[in-house]
């Protein structure tokens, strides 16, 4: 109690100092439960600054991913919004909910994932207070193969939500990696239920999981040259609350525009992606194909020239960008 108390009067006036006997008195607390507070707040991610004679500031708000911290920067405030401390995975958790009933719309967003997944069963690194792991969970009224394109639609709103955040709008390599300084800083996983009689979609998942303080020393040493983060590749420290917030809006966003109607985004989606006219290669398995990427086409499958001269549609399956992540 007196924590969040204590919390809410410094970030009422950010940059201006209260002393300990002045929240002493208001909250009717000793200067000893003060000061075990604001050392609490710290361990949270606040930023606290104490100076004698002045008492204590909040030079930062918390970067804790809570619905008061995502309500500072957006419209959090609806009831299907569930935020978790630690979680296996965001995607197991809302397919989860999904069977008893959790609505279309509802987000799960955590701090920390114990067995965070990514695409072809890998895990995701997810540790505590270094990323934002979010998943949305929609029931759409669509046949399956009209929800092929929704990873990369996906892409298209996290990269509008890192825009919002940090100022700064990463690229897309295809499908659906997002890329800043030729390394990856975010993975999404979808994953649908299907109605065993009829054959229509009875919910489907979208994992979201996006590196944000992560230093070079976090990665393991097969990832060091591959994966980075906001606050790497920006130079700025990027509030995780902030991001979650913006990444709840551009999905809203995407529900409305683009569920129904892939093509609305084509064009930007298109923008975003590195992989359009490069040198890519293939990889199925042992097999590797050196191949031209050419355009996406409006099911957002990548079209490629084969050296042959012959073009084909790729809709799964690794593509390498050439000068990326190791792709000599």
């Amino acid at each position: 109690m007196g924590r969040e108390a204590i919390y809410e009067l410094l970030a009422a006036k950010p940059g201006e100092y209260l002393s300990g006997g002045d929240l002493s008195e208001r909250l009717g607390i000793s200067r000893a439960a003060v000061w075990k507070a604001v050392e609490s707040l710290r361990k949270k991610g606040c930023t606290i600054e104490a100076r004698p004679g002045l008492g204590y500031c909040l030079s930062r708000v918390s970067d804790a991913l809570t619905l008061r911290e995502m309500a500072r920067y957006g419209s959090c405030s609806r009831d299907n919004i569930i935020c978790l401390e630690t979680v296996d995975s965001t995607n197991s958790y809302a397919k989860r909910i999904a069977t008893e009933g959790a609505p279309d719309g509802t987000i799960v967003v955590a701090d920390c994932q114990s067995a965070g997944r990514g695409r072809m069963s890998r895990s995701f690194l997810s540790p505590a207070g270094q990323g934002v792991y979010l998943t949305v969970l929609w029931r759409p009224s669509l046949p399956p193969e009209q929800l092929l394109p929704l990873t990369a639609l996906g892409a298209v709103a996290v990269c509008g939500a890192v825009e919002k955040a940090a100022g700064i709008r990463p690229g897309i390599k295809w499908t659906n990696d997002l890329v800043l300084g030729n390394r990856k800083i975010c993975g999404i996983l979808t994953e649908m239920a299907l109605e065993g009689e009829t054959g229509l979609v009875q919910y489907v998942v979208m994992g979201i999981g996006v590196n944000v303080h992560q230093r070079a020393s976090d990665f393991p040493p097969e990832l060091s040259s591959i994966a980075s983060s906001l606050d790497e590749e920006t130079g700025q420290f990027v509030s995780r609350p902030r991001l979650a917030a913006a990444m709840v809006e551009e999905l809203d966003r995407l529900h409305r525009e683009a569920l129904c109607d892939p093509a609305a985004w084509l064009t930007q989606y298109r923008r975003d992606c590195l992989t359009l006219q490069k040198q890519v290669q293939l990889v199925r398995g042992e097999e590797r194909e050196e191949v031209f990427a050419v355009d996406v086409d409006d099911q957002y499958g990548l079209v490629v020239r084969r050296q042959n001269g012959e073009t084909a549609v790729i809709r799964s399956g690794e593509v390498s960008v050439r000068g990326m992540y190791g792709y000599i």
